[in-house]
């Protein structure tokens, strides 16, 4: 299930060697002074869904295919649903498409080319997010690179037309300065407790070197937490590791050097993160459901379960899976946990690949509490990021401008 594949150098996920741009000023939140450190109550959690039984094993990959969807996009980087059977697809120079079942829609969802940098290789409009109330709402947050190459998180609208968003509608929430324009995260997704997640980069260049992904007192490194309800900005989560004190109150996980890729699964709540490597070790990390934050991965000290800057420390939470890139490529892409009800076989197993092999593997964690990791698929694909229609049907997204579904073969 292998193949020779060329080592091409990976345009956004993997690291490359930048030098530093001009010092931006550390911003924390540009339309608030100071975050609240409290919401007024915590959000309605997701009701608890009846947790599955665990897979037991792999399904045949050669009964499966990845079956074209869409095609003619410009470098997509995420797809998300909005609860219907439409399918929003995210294009990195900064335009939001939208997949209707028979074609892509002429007129884009949402357009942000006039404030997005998409000029370095991992800089643009990089995740999406919709309220959990976006049928009612009309509400959506995106995670991009502005004009000064600094992270902007935003707040949008929908317009009258249930097809176009409103893009005088922005609200920024928060911004963080990069110093480099590499290692930039991008995802961005609702937990079942109702928070945003944010998955930032260490800050970029090579080896963390200002040791950022360890800093409490720095967000970039780190899977941050907010409370975004009510139409105001963020407030702080009050159970967040540091909502009190000790680190900025945001974090709810750090030792991260380029989170690409973050998910929950629907069914039973837990998350998995997919950390792109240095230049040795590609991993996943995981947090189990009903996690209360404060997780250590271990990065610039480790990289995978290998000492880096340090070593081994049981401070540090393991990843449940890692590859070398002399086994299989060298920029991982976090996946999606597979609950399409059409491939009964597939159920609870997560999948992720390798942006630049083209590789694509299945893990789950059996009866036993075991983690089983297997090769399943061999493409040609530069996978970008995974995606999930309202459906539970689940997708893949090659850099070259296509979408694909995983189907039956034949």
């Amino acid at each position: 299930m292998r193949r020779a594949w060329l080592l091409v150098p990976p345009m956004l996920l993997a690291c490359s060697l930048l030098g530093p741009r001009a010092a931006a000023p550390a911003v924390s939140s540009p339309s608030a002074a100071t975050p609240s450190l409290a919401p007024s109550q915590p959000p309605a959690p997701t009701p608890e869904p009846t947790v599955p039984a665990p897979p037991s094993a792999f399904p045949d990959p050669s009964a499966f295919t990845w079956r074209g969807v869409a095609e003619g996009l410009q470098s997509p980087v995420d797809l998300q649903n909005a609860g219907d059977s439409r399918l929003f697809i995210v294009e990195q120079r900064g335009v939001i498409r939208i997949f209707d079942g028979t074609g892509l829609r002429d007129e884009p969802f949402l357009d942000l080319t006039d404030r997005v940098d998409d000029t370095g290789n991992e800089q643009g409009l990089l995740g999406l997010a919709f309220s959990p109330e976006f049928a009612s709402d009309g509400v959506f947050y995106v995670d991009y690179t502005g004009a000064t190459g600094d992270t902007v998180i935003s707040r949008f609208r929908v317009s009258g037309d249930a097809n176009v968003a409103d893009p005088g509608s922005e609200q920024v929430l928060l911004g963080i300065a990069q110093p480099y324009a590499n290692h930039n995260g991008g995802g961005i997704v609702f937990g079942p407790d109702g928070y945003l997640y944010i998955g930032t980069g260490d800050g970029g260049s090579q080896g963390d070197p200002q040791g950022r992904a360890q800093n409490p007192d720095d967000l970039l490194g780190k899977i941050l937490r907010l409370d975004v309800r009510g139409g105001g900005d963020y407030t702080i989560p009050p159970d967040n590791p540091y909502a009190q004190a000790g680190g900025r109150p945001e974090i709810w996980a750090s030792g991260l050097r380029n989170p690409w890729r973050t998910t929950f699964d629907p069914s039973t709540g837990d998350l998995y993160i997919g950390d792109v490597g240095q230049d040795t070790w590609e991993e996943i990390d995981f947090q189990p459901a009903g996690s209360s934050g404060g997780a250590n991965f271990g990065w610039n000290l480790r990289e995978g379960l290998s000492g880096y800057n340090g070593g081994p420390s049981p401070a540090f939470t393991d990843p449940v899976a890692v590859y070398s890139h002399q086994e299989g490529g060298c920029s991982v892409t976090g996946g999606r946990v597979v609950r399409d009800p059409e491939l009964a076989e597939w159920q609870g197993i997560y999948l992720y690949g390798d942006y630049c092999s083209g590789l694509i593997w299945g893990l789950f964690r059996d009866a036993a509490g075991a983690w089983q990791d297997e090769l399943l698929f061999d493409t040609a694909f530069e996978i970008t990021s995974f995606g999930v229609g309202a459906d539970g049907r689940i997708y893949v997204l090659d850099r070259a401008g296509a979408v694909y579904r995983l189907s039956r073969a034949g």
